[in-house]
């Protein structure tokens, strides 16, 4: 069995991009339920699957991942990855589904949940917001500060790969990708059509979809009034070359399979190699 993808709410498990996507494991409510319940899910998963990658917002409550934490310790297990990008909600839900796509190709466990750290690179996400008085995930000048409280002030903003912020009016542009994309829309309580217009027409996005707001969204921005994007890669075929390009080595600690300089299962990074100096 290909290895488990999991996301913490329902609203994370976006619709298949081709007909090759898995679904989702969707840990709903952990917070909420019995530990033994909890416990149970995950375990079923990892019988099932060998290996469990759980893709986590940094929005989610303390409770929420205190639980994972406290499931992993609980099950000794060095087949389950927690993998917490610095990406907002609807970029997150973007990579686990690409994430999910790639579940289904020749890729080894360890090498899968490399590539979410690799993919994170190639995705465009932000927001346009009515207010940044709290946003603390982007820096904000005192003078967007100030503009945020006038009435009808909306601001352009981009979090990944790049923080970048503009206000809102003739020839307001953000940096997009050089290469193409399609884009992701989440409307919240937000009336515009400057993403759909304005920002997709400038990115040459060449498809774009709508999806409901994730509901860590309001709290990753800092307010409800929002419209939420993502540009990325929508092609596995695309996605599948950009992994397998990468050099692969072995975890020294477990022994799996990974790309780049972190294990996502142990979290083992590479034993440092002192220099040796010559004697003489």
């Amino acid at each position: 069995m290909p290895t488990a993808i999991a996301v913490t709410g329902a609203d994370m498990a976006l619709p298949p991009q081709d007909e090759r996507t898995l679904p989702a494991a969707v840990l709903q409510d952990l917070d909420r339920q019995p530990l033994e319940q909890a416990l149970a899910a995950v375990q079923s998963l990892i019988d099932q699957h060998g290996h469990l990658i759980v893709v986590c917002s940094q929005a989610v409550s303390r409770d929420v991942d205190r639980r994972l934490h406290t499931i992993r310790s609980l099950l000794e297990s060095d087949r389950i990855a927690l993998f917490r990008p610095d990406l907002p909600p609807l970029g997150l839900a973007v990579l686990a589904r690409q994430l999910r796509q790639l579940a289904s190709c020749d890729l080894s466990p360890g090498v899968l949940a490399s590539a979410g750290r690799l993919l994170t690179h190639y995705i465009h996400a932000g927001a346009l917001l009515g207010s940044v008085a709290r946003l603390d995930r982007v820096p904000v000048g005192l003078k967007s500060h100030a503009k945020s409280w006038v009435p009808g002030s909306q601001f352009g903003v981009l979090a990944h790969p790049e923080p970048q912020l503009v206000k809102i009016g003739p020839g307001a542009e953000l940096a997009g990708p050089e290469f193409g994309t399609w884009m992701l829309v989440a409307k919240g309580q937000l009336q515009s059509d400057w993403v759909t217009a304005t920002l997709a027409q400038s990115w040459s996005v060449q498809g774009l979809r709508e999806a409901p707001l994730p509901a860590e969204s309001p709290t990753w921005w800092g307010t409800g009034k929002l419209i939420e994007f993502a540009a990325y890669l929508p092609d596995l075929s695309v996605l599948y070359q950009l992994v397998t390009s990468v050099r692969q080595g072995v975890c020294h600690w477990c022994g799996i399979d990974v790309i780049g300089d972190r294990c996502v299962f142990c979290r083992a990074t590479p034993p440092l190699v002192e220099n040796q100096i010559p004697a003489g």
